[in-house]
């Protein structure tokens, strides 16, 4: 135990050094919300798989897998192609015509007020549906470094990420995502080698085994997404979802022009890729070395999988190569979910300060300073409401839970972004609707399916992404239609088409 809180207070070390040395360079708002768009894209690729790579990689996704096999591996193997879209139709348009958030990209093509609050509230929605599995995930881990109680150690981690994000700003947050990354892209390397060198590089052998332990319908599709339904709208929330994820967007800011946003994407596809094909080994050699009915006595979500795997690898229980092992993955897995929160937080903080504060209420007019401060304290607002939040979530699966986060951002902010880039008659009412709708679809549909309810469950999809994400699309296209012709509205639209595309004003 002296091992492993030695390692988690070694990292939790390094990453306060990086919010006091950010804090003495985050004066002014584009500082604190962008960096002052100064970042490379490789430090901004690394930051992205710091925002990406979240706990559902590092603990949900393994766990998922050893516990439901095939299933488990689909949640795993989506992630790699989920930057497609953002590559393609995202990442450009974003730097090119927005300033911190999501609502500026709004609030520049409507530039009416009923608009910038349908996106502040889909960004909170959003957010804060991401940030409850994260707080889960890191109630877990702290509860097996320290043997706090899981909600001592919910309130741990918020009150850690709160810290890193009034004082240190975008910077620290970036700086502390790149550090994450890089540990866990080396942690997963190690775990790795250590089991292909057990399977003598055979990885033909974790299937086997697999089966020979568990039967031939373990490496076969439906333990876990048992109607088909189910893996359509699982790919879909991740195809789509991820383009209306608020605190990825926010990262396009942080670079000084599209093309090096564009870049930034180049380089987090191929670095995630590694990580998110190798936890499907890794819930496999879970299941097959630890035993499933060892990771449900520890977790019933079966988020330890992966430490537990990495005790057994360095040895196992009661050795202090096996301790090693598990304080280092285990602080690692910490520290991810550290740099999510991070990101989490500064989105939403700017939801709250910069778009509902700053735009909506006062109109612009608020002294530098006093955004900042604003937008610090609005930090420490979000994360006494995520500590709540990790508390109400404790014992479900965290990658099932950011699923649905993603399902939720699939359904109400992607289409009402796409719609505002690329639609010239899309007007205020087509947000509200979209957004609206998308919201409450997906919400209304996750509580009444089987995440929330279990058996009792009315609605059978785990994702609703194939109903809600139509959903949101249909309540944006009647709305702009309903509404009818927006004239001053269209006439903006060549402006901002001409800016989405140069990055430009048009003369």
């Amino acid at each position: 135990m002296n091992i492993t809180l030695g390692i988690f207070a070694f990292i939790l070390s390094i990453t306060l050094g990086i919010t006091y040395w950010a804090a003495r360079r985050t004066r002014t708002t584009s500082e604190f919300y962008a960096a002052d768009s100064g970042l490379t894209a490789a430090q901004n690729g690394l930051a992205l798989a710091g925002d990406w790579c979240s706990a559902a990689a590092f603990l949900g996704f393994s766990g998922l897998t050893a516990l439901y096999g095939m299933d488990g591996a689909f949640y795993a193997l989506g992630p790699l192609v989920a930057f497609c879209t953002v590559l393609l139709l995202i990442a450009e348009p974003l730097r090119n015509t927005g300033k911190y958030t999501l609502g500026d990209v709004i609030g520049h093509r409507m530039q009416t007020r009923t608009a910038l609050l349908a996106a502040i509230c889909g960004t909170i929605v959003v957010n804060f549906a991401y940030l409850m599995p994260q707080m889960a995930g890191a109630g877990v881990l702290v509860k097996l470094l320290t043997g706090v109680s899981y909600q001592s150690a919910v309130i741990l981690i918020g009150v850690a990420m709160t810290v890193y994000v009034a004082f240190g700003g975008m910077l620290a947050t970036t700086w502390v995502q790149i550090v994450k990354a890089v540990l866990m892209l080396a942690a997963g390397a190690v775990i790795l080698l250590m089991i292909f060198a057990l399977i003598r590089f055979d990885p033909l052998t974790l299937f086997q085994q697999a089966e020979t332990r568990y039967g031939a319908q373990f490496l076969l599709p439906g333990n876990y997404l048992k109607n088909p339904f189910d893996q359509i709208s699982l790919g879909l929330g991740y195809v789509f979802g991820l383009a209306g994820l608020p605190h990825v967007m926010t990262r396009f800011y942080t670079v000084p022009d599209a093309k090096t946003a564009r870049r930034s994407v180049v380089w987090v596809m191929f670095l995630v890729s590694f990580f998110f094909a190798g936890t499907t080994l890794f819930g496999l050699a879970a299941a097959d070395f630890v035993g499933q009915d060892a990771i449900k006595a520890a977790d019933s979500g079966g988020n330890l999988a992966l430490p537990l795997l990495a005790r057994y690898l360095g040895g196992g229980a009661g050795t202090w190569s096996g301790e090693v092992m598990l304080g280092f993955v285990s602080a690692v897995a910490v520290a991810t979910i550290l740099a999510v929160v991070s990101g989490l937080t500064l989105s939403t903080s700017g939801a709250i300060a910069h778009d509902f504060y700053v735009n909506w209420i006062k109109d612009g007019h608020v002294e530098e300073r006093r955004q900042v401060w604003v937008a610090r304290v609005s930090a420490a607002i979000v994360g006494v409401l995520a500590i709540a939040l990790g508390i109400f979530a404790q014992g479900v699966n965290v990658a099932v839970l950011v699923i649905l986060a993603i399902c939720v951002a699939a359904s109400a902010n992607f289409p009402v972004l796409v719609l505002s880039l690329f639609w010239r008659r899309f007007n205020t009412a087509g947000v509200v609707g979209g957004i609206g709708v998308g919201l409450a679809s997906s919400v209304m549909l996750a509580l009444l399916g089987p995440v929330v309810r279990g058996a009792d469950a009315v609605w059978p999809l785990v994702n609703p992404t194939i109903v809600s994400m139509p959903l949101g699309f249909l309540g944006a296209v009647l709305g702009t239609l309903l509404a009818g012709q927006d004239a001053d509205n269209e006439s903006r639209f060549d402006a901002f088409s001409h800016r989405v595309h140069t990055g430009a004003a048009a003369e």
